[in-house]
């Protein structure tokens, strides 16, 4: 049986905090959390957000976020999800790695594979109008990301940058096509 600890679940970081304060102005009906973590997207969210919804695979992650939100499910990204979101919000694990050794941070070739599979399964839970909003790095291939995005019927674009001593984190803005 895994025992839990702080490390059982991801704790804000730079980059989580710089998506949390992007997001303070986002208003909307609905908006989903994919990979929450300690839940600290969720409860921005919550402020504006008449519906929110926190999913991540690992349960350590969901029990610290229902300490904040009441709706957490256990489930990879949005696959189990039948509803629709004016917003969905991801700090995608980005790293590459030849391994998923931890999936909150591990996006395993180019740091895209494990990225890739949320942005898929984000795509069918985005209302007409919708939109996206997702973290990534200059440490990953994020031009894959948002040519995928664009197949899938969005209009992708860099919205913020921050720059870090080893790395640029970037938030992509992702609007469904009407």
């Amino acid at each position: 049986m895994q025992k839990e600890s702080q490390n059982s679940y991801y704790v804000p970081a730079e980059d989580s905090i710089f998506l949390a304060d992007y997001l303070e102005n986002q208003k909307g009906r609905s908006a989903l959390d994919i990979g929450t973590g300690s839940g600290i997207l969720a409860k921005v969210l919550s402020k504006n957000f008449d519906l929110v919804v926190a999913t991540d695979v690992n349960i350590f992650a969901l029990k610290k976020a229902h300490e904040i939100i009441t709706n957490c499910i256990c489930c990879n990204a949005a696959d189990v999800l039948r509803t629709s979101f004016d917003l969905i919000v991801c700090n995608l694990p980005y790293l590459p790695s030849e391994e998923l050794s931890d999936p909150a941070v591990d996006g395993l070739h180019e740091g895209v594979e494990i990225p890739s599979m949320i942005i898929k399964s984000a795509s069918q839970r985005i209302e007409k109008n919708g939109k996206m909003i997702f973290l990534t790095s200059s440490l990953a291939n994020y031009d894959i990301l948002i040519q995928l995005c664009e197949s899938l019927g969005f209009v992708a674009k860099i919205v913020a940058k921050k720059k870090l001593f080893y790395e640029e984190l970037l938030l992509v803005e992702c609007v469904r096509k009407t």
